[in-house]
């Protein structure tokens, strides 16, 4: 894939930034789920550090995050003592929640998971393929156990393969209309107007909406849900639909973004180019492509104002407040570790304490020469008014 992407959004990059840290501790959060107690040994979480992508000691990890994670001995058997690790009280409770609002959102997962068949070659995907899309639509672990029960009326599990592993798939019993309605065409009826493609980006990018405004007026949309697949003849309705099919794609995902390796690995199953982050590129008024983390990502432009997500599913919103505990955590952490740093400072004597009375006299100074400063400006406000008149 070629190394380039779009030129930087500060705001877009902070929202890809701010939760690189939560996603580690999201996984984290989910090997404890599988024990049945929610507490492990530490020893068992150092031996997923790489593959979390960590280095260092997972003690040290753990300490980062006072707020979420506690530490304390308990029995290995033969009566040996050996670090455990669980959740503390609030971060129990906010998995507690978090798990309340999957479980409410079961229709909508089941709903999204139609669409995306819906999006798909014969309206089937293999199952070992959909993992890479359960964490951008927001599915837990045991998706296919929470909803095909429910729903088996729509969803199947099929194995045309059962020579191979893991050839399963889950393919869509049956067409939903009511499902089969875009984003793009859902505001335009919203709007009265007819199905077009909008520029997020602002007014002064000239040639970019005049871009976007030719690729609207080139060939009609095509929705990524016609029921005939083929692809159209000609190139441009080609690039319509394969536009359309990331727009629907990214609109169907919690956060609005998805790596574009994923993306690339269902190329064939949504009919997309073989080099699709040139696609992208082409579109800056609809797909924001940033290579942070050396990770090639896709942010749908629309959804977001500034670096928030215009409209937040319930799930998002969980696992925000979990964020907000672990940014807490970690502040308090860092407060904590300079606090000991300077101590350590001041007994070496690196650092001299100041006394009271010289820091009395440092802010009486300090406010002297704002109060000069102030006068200064009053009296050139004065002279040059004059001079003026």
């Amino acid at each position: 894939m070629p190394r380039w992407s779009s030129p930087k959004d500060p705001a877009l990059e902070a929202a890809l930034r701010r939760n690189r840290r939560w996603v580690v501790n999201n996984q984290i959060k989910r090997l404890l789920l599988r024990f049945p107690s929610r507490t492990a040994p530490v020893r068992f979480l150092q031996s997923r550090f790489k593959t979390l992508d960590l280095m260092g000691r997972a003690a040290n990890w753990l300490g980062k995050y006072p707020s979420c994670f506690e530490v304390f001995s308990a029995d290995a058997g033969g009566g040996e003592q050996e670090p455990h690790f669980g959740f503390t009280k609030r971060m129990a409770a906010l998995v507690h929640a978090e798990e309340a609002a999957v479980a409410a959102s079961e229709p909508a997962m089941a709903d999204r998971l139609a669409r995306v068949l819906m999006l798909a070659r014969g309206r089937r995907l293999q199952v070992s393929k959909l993992a890479a899309l359960r964490g951008p639509l927001g599915l837990p672990d045991d998706y296919l156990l929470r909803l095909l029960p429910a729903s088996t009326d729509l969803f199947r599990l099929t194995n045309p393969y059962p020579h191979r592993r893991n050839a399963a798939e889950l393919e869509l019993l049956r067409w939903a209309p009511s499902l089969a309605v875009s984003a793009v065409e859902a505001a335009a009826v919203a709007s009265y107007s007819t199905p077009r493609f909008t520029c997020s980006l602002p007014a002064s990018w000239v040639k970019s909406h005049a871009k976007m405004e030719d690729f609207n007026a080139s060939t009609p949309y095509i929705s990524p849900y016609s029921e005939e697949w083929a692809l159209p003849g000609t190139d441009a309705e080609a690039e319509k639909r394969s536009v359309a099919v990331v727009h629907e794609l990214l609109s169907l995902t919690l956060w609005r973004k998805m790596s574009i390796l994923k993306l690339e690995h269902f190329r064939r199953e949504f009919g997309l180019p073989e080099d699709t982050v040139r696609m992208l590129l082409r579109h800056p008024c609809l797909f924001y492509v940033s290579n942070r983390y050396k990770i090639h990502t896709v942010v749908l432009r629309e959804g977001y104002e500034g670096s928030e997500l215009r409209e937040k599913d319930p799930v998002v919103l969980a696992k925000d407040r979990l964020g907000e505990l672990m940014q807490e955590g970690l502040h308090e952490y860092n407060q904590r570790r300079q606090a000991m740093n300077f101590e350590k400072k001041r007994r070496r004597g690196e650092v001299e304490v100041k006394k009271e009375k010289e820091v009395e006299d440092e802010e009486a100074a300090r406010l002297d020469s704002a109060e000069k400063r102030e006068e200064r400006r009053r009296f050139y406000k004065v002279l040059f008014g004059d001079v003026n008149r």
